[in-house]
């Protein structure tokens, strides 16, 4: 049972997150030989208040 875990920063759509499961899922069917019903997908949207890079805020840059 493949368990993927994104983490980003929010803004993408819904339609951008569904086009991502189905494209992530048809690449582990291909590669990994799994069934898509295995296949789950974590996705976790993080406002750029609490993400940081090179030491500054993201709601920084």
């Amino acid at each position: 049972m493949p368990i993927v875990h994104i983490q980003m920063i929010e803004g993408r759509s819904v339609e951008q997150k569904r086009q991502l499961a189905e494209a992530i899922t048809r690449a582990l069917v291909d590669i990994a030989k799994t069934a898509p019903e295995a296949v789950n997908i974590v996705i976790d949207d993080y406002p750029r208040t609490n993400w940081a890079k090179a030491g500054k805020l993201m709601s920084e840059q």
